[in-house]
């Protein structure tokens, strides 16, 4: 019999030094494969569009949070060296590079996308090359919708150079007054289209909000004369600390914080190379900012700038140049017309979105606000988006004095302002708002529903996902969500709740694992126990599906399940700082990640365990910040037919993708995998729709 020392026993010595990728390197590795779906003509020209614009959104958010990291501390002259060797410094110098090649590629794509369009009868043009009419046209638009809401700001002794606010596109204008250079800074307006429309419906062509205005930029200073007028982008550091321990209120202190990130110091400056020397080095003196920071695109022109305003473009009416529209499945058991407590009551439900609907999901919060014999609902709410059917349904159930309580996290990056909106009507609805636990947020996927059966008895109903309660991005995220009315989770669920809204230090659960508390505990012990398995001669299995992998310890623990011989695959869309297939290390690891139509967003920890499988799934991915800095759930998923879908279908298919993954080298490159000689090329994702497709059509004949 296997005793608690046999499975934590370690066999062979350690490894002296971890391999260990730079995980802002392994990022900008996963932006190039956003980039490389941009560049992939298997893709509708329209959604090629799109991948370009997610590239370039993307790459300003790393440079508001990650950059501006380092950024800190190479000002500070931090010569420390993490885990990847590299000191800040180091890091900075290998990111600059990689970026600028990126960059480069993304205008390249940008080219190519401009002509295609151009070749469907989508004209992007430049306003010098339109016709006359044209031009007049926009003069007018000009002088009637622009003109009026622009603001030149002088720039010299009597007027200080003005606040340039971040991801804002300007202009650095030069004038000539008699002889002496002046120099004045206009922003293109944010509350225009950043692509206007001119011509007829039929055919209309495309121009870049900035073109326009230079192309008027004179009627802004009569009596000087124009020499230039030079686009400039700026983006802040976004990573500002919110004092918790120092708030008397949080919200208060969230609200702050989005303030300050205004005034933030400056991680990025974007020119091109037509701007002059001396104007660049103006701004880098304005805006009071490392020179180092400078990124100068051999790109000139409009739509240069912030690629991510090409996302404008793929809102246009050409359904042809778009993927055909994904439709939902409902499962069967949600269309017999049975209260869906009846359902839950009877077995556990699981829903793969976006390939089954959200709408169950919804139903359940919808159908608990309106049933007279549910007591409370509880549910914690991390990015729930502008328009929220579940947000309503909540407000609505303590119309009919339901006990409702809801966790909002303020803390989740960039819906902090939506997320305070959302807590203040709550809050005036009568909902009990908390805003979770001091320095730690709050990112589990947990929904709590209390009701009364017709005996009087309580029974606990639970919804635990990896995916956030956010009905828009159910519809292009892939994820997993378990209803349950299994006792030992309502039971776990209700007494997290108490921690996280109440006073309690409880840190064991009856099945849920739960971070800070007990998640990396029990996930190293697993990952030890299969090493375990593999050193008595056992089958030994993993396969993990994150976001990112970035842990130090439970990296190291990989690398030594499989020098024990553990098979590890390993799914993982995003950074990966583990190097996978090296010698005495990590030769029993493979790594893929798909990127494809659908986000991959679903967390799935699988133990093959001598057979007694295991099957996990929650909201956590292997990032040091998600085991012990955040309040995150892990559940088990425990019926066979449950495990069966997952892994036999799910995980496996993603295994065999050669559409869209791309298998990491242990040379830190990642590589296409293309199907074997006469072997059909698998789609995944594709598999998945088609697959419930099939099922649906299958129902609809009686089959």
């Amino acid at each position: 019999m296997d005793t608690p020392l046999d499975v934590a026993e370690a066999a062979l010595e350690p490894v002296v030094r971890m391999p260990y990728m730079n995980r802002e390197l392994s990022w900008l590795d996963f932006n190039s494969r956003v980039l490389d779906e941009a560049f992939d003509t298997r893709h509708p020209l329209l959604e090629r569009v799109k991948f370009l614009a997610i590239f370039g959104s993307n790459l300003d958010e790393f440079f508001m949070v990650r950059v501006s990291a380092l950024q800190a501390q190479r000002s500070t002259g931090m010569v420390d060296r993490g885990a990847d060797g590299l000191t800040p410094a180091e890091a900075l110098e290998k990111i600059g590079s990689k970026t600028a090649t990126l960059v480069e590629r993304a205008q390249q794509c940008r080219r190519q996308l401009i002509h295609e369009l151009t070749s469907k009868g989508i004209r992007v043009m430049d306003v010098a090359r339109l016709p006359e009419k044209e031009q007049a046209t926009l003069s007018s638009y000009f002088d009637d919708h622009i003109y009026p809401i622009l603001t030149p700001l002088a720039v010299d002794p009597g007027h200080p150079f003005p606040h340039i606010s971040s991801l804002s596109l300007n202009l650095a204008v030069t004038l000539d007054d008699d002889g002496m250079e002046r120099f004045a800074r206009v922003k293109v307006p944010a509350t225009l289209p950043r692509l206007l429309t001119v011509g007829d419906r039929v055919a209309p062509t495309y121009v870049w909000l900035e073109d326009v205005v230079s192309s008027h930029i004179g009627r802004l200073f009569p009596g000087y004369v124009a020499t230039g007028a030079y686009p400039f982008r700026v983006t802040r550091d976004a990573d500002v600390e919110i004092r918790e321990a120092e708030a008397e209120d949080l919200m208060q202190a969230v609200t702050a914080d989005i303030e300050r990130r205004h005034f933030s110091f400056v991680t990025r400056l974007e020119v091109s190379s037509e701007m002059p020397v001396h104007i660049r080095q103006l701004l880098v003196q304005g805006l009071e900012m490392d020179a180092r920071n400078v990124a100068v695109s051999s790109e000139t022109g409009p739509g240069v700038l912030g690629v991510s305003a090409y996302m404008e473009l793929v809102g246009l009416p050409y359904p042809d140049l778009k993927d055909a529209p994904h439709v939902p499945r409902i499962p069967d058991l949600f269309t017999s017309g049975e209260d869906i407590f009846s359902l839950v009551a009877r077995e556990d439900v699981l829903l793969h979105h976006p390939y089954d609907s959200f709408n169950p999901v919804i139903q359940y919060v919808q159908e608990a606000a309106r049933d007279q014999d549910v007591l409370a609902i509880k549910q914690a709410l991390y990015r729930v988006g502008t328009k929220s059917p579940i947000v309503q349904a909540l407000m609505e159930a303590r119309d009919v004095d339901t006990q409702v309580a809801v966790l909002v996290e303020l803390k989740a990056r960039f819906d902090e302002q939506n997320n305070i909106a959302w807590a203040r009507r709550l809050d005036e609805a009568g909902v009990h708002v908390a805003y979770g636990l001091i320095g730690l947020k709050t990112h589990a996927k947990i929904l709590l529903i209390v009701r009364r059966n017709p005996d009087g008895s309580i029974r606990r109903f639970v919804h635990l996902g990896t995916g956030n309660y956010n009905a828009t991005t159910a519809r292009i995220y892939t994820d997993f969500g378990l209803m349950s009315a299994d006792p030992d989770l309502g039971a776990d669920v209700s007494d997290l709740f108490n921690v996280l809204t109440g006073y309690s230090k409880q840190k064991t659960f009856r099945k849920l694992l739960v971070a800070p508390l007990n998640l990396r505990e029990r996930l190293v012990e697993m990952i030890r126990r299969e090493a375990h398995h593999a050193r008595k001669g056992r089958t030994a299995r993993i396969i993990f599906q994150m976001n990112a992998l970035v842990d130090e310890e439970m990296i190291r623990e990989l690398y030594d399940a499989s020098r024990h011989g553990v098979q590890i695959d390993l799914i993982v869309r995003g950074i990966c700082c583990l190097v996978p297939g090296l010698d005495g290390c990590s030769e029993n690891i493979r790594v893929i990640s798909i990127v494809g139509r659908f986000l991959e967003h679903a967390r799935i920890y699988y133990f093959h365990n001598h057979g007694d499988t295991q099957l996990w799934m929650g909201s956590a991915d292997l990032m040091t910040r998600n085991l012990d800095r955040r309040v995150e759930v892990v559940f088990p998923v425990e019926l066979e037919r449950h495990k069966h879908y997952v892994v036999e279908q799910v995980l496996l298919t993603m295994l065999s993708d050669t559409a869209q993954a791309r298998q990491l080298t242990p040379d830190g490159q990642w590589e296409r995998l293309r199907p074997s000689p006469r072997k059909r090329r698998v789609d995944s994702q594709q598999m998945f729709v088609v697959g419930k497709k099939r099922r649906r059509n299958a129902s609809i004949k009686g089959e």
